[in-house]
């Protein structure tokens, strides 16, 4: 072949490969798949200890659609519910530790059960490798929304009258553990009844099951809109702006109660070091992109930002903090 064909050739290979990339960004493709036998060159599985619909499910399917956009593979979200994480913990320590199976967590999951029982059938620092944070959100005190508490004052003042017959309904430990910081601060008997996941406990509450429960924004905030559940309280510094009727804790009366949810993506600790890397460059990329953050204002909660060092800080921190509270507020462990 001619020098000269091989450059008209080389020319018309470029000229195709123009014209795909837009075909392909229409297609919502990636315009770049990874090589073959680079990692991640198979499906990947999000492993969610709760059910659809909640704050930690809803992270997972938005991470799961970029990093699927990222390396041309598929990204599958599996929820395996109850048992407080121990079911979706067991299948994801229970998998090969190749990087292909992510466990998107929660604090209850990866801080809060180490304050609540005596024995763990695992361990979520020892156990796990971090990979990046996810996001948090400010917990919502919510009752029915045809309850006879209109305010945070009513309701306090309700428990106190009547002790320990009002209760509240927790989705995970993390839940159960706020209200008994609630207990605590406001110096009420409130009595717990436990739900598979935050979005159970939610409908527990709009169908009058339950007096009240600390909710999630991405999981409640439609019904409150709706008039089916009434927002008490915002456990944050702040208002947030997608409920900014609502007040803080320390604006209805509780002064210095705060409560958050958060979640994060972890794999087996005995994953390989360069796959564990790679994954969490994937994910923190994801969760430094702009849209990412305007994806979280809309559903009431804010981006965390954090590779694997900052992520095993906050974790630390975080199992200390609950640790601390469980023993303040007299919480016995199970």
């Amino acid at each position: 072949m001619s020098t000269n064909m091989k450059a008209k050739m080389n020319k018309r290979k470029i000229l195709l490969s123009g014209l795909m990339l837009p075909v392909l960004a229409a297609l919502g493709l990636p315009a770049q798949a990874q090589p073959a036998g680079e990692f991640p060159n198979k499906p990947i599985k999000f492993v969610v200890p709760f059910p659809p619909g909640s704050g930690t499910d809803t992270s997972a399917r938005y991470f799961a659609k970029k990093l699927s956009e990222l390396v041309g593979q598929p990204v599958v979200v599996e929820n395996k519910a109850g048992a407080n994480g121990f079911i979706a913990v067991r299948a994801v320590l229970g998998s090969p530790a190749d990087g292909y199976t992510v466990f998107v967590g929660s604090n209850s999951t990866l801080a809060v059960n180490v304050a609540l029982f005596k024995s763990l059938p695992y361990d979520p620092v020892a156990d796990f490798a971090p990979l990046t944070m996810m996001m948090r959100s400010p917990a919502l005190l919510i009752v029915p929304g045809t309850a006879k508490h209109g305010n945070l004052g009513e309701l306090i003042d309700s428990a106190r009258t009547q002790p320990g017959k009002l209760n509240y309904g927790a989705g995970s430990a993390g839940y159960q553990l706020m209200a008994e910081l609630f207990n605590d601060a406001a110096k009420v008997q409130i009595q717990g009844v436990p739900f598979k996941g935050a979005s159970e406990a939610v409908t527990a509450v709009a169908s009058g099951t339950v007096d009240m429960a600390f909710a999630e924004m991405t999981s409640a905030q439609e019904l409150v809109k709706g008039g089916k559940l009434r927002a008490l309280a915002v456990a944050s510094e702040r208002r947030v702006p997608a409920l900014s009727g609502v007040p803080t804790a320390a604006e209805a009366g509780l002064p210095g109660f705060t409560a958050y949810t958060w979640v994060g993506a972890m794999v087996s600790a005995k994953t390989p070091k360069a796959e564990t890397e790679k994954l969490a460059a994937l994910l923190t990329r994801i969760e430094r992109m702009p849209e990412t953050k305007q994806f979280y204002e809309r559903i009431g909660a804010e981006v965390m930002n954090g590779g694997p060092e900052e992520m095993r800080n906050f974790q630390n921190a975080e199992i200390a903090l609950w640790k601390r509270i469980a023993v303040k507020a007299k919480v016995e462990q199970q």
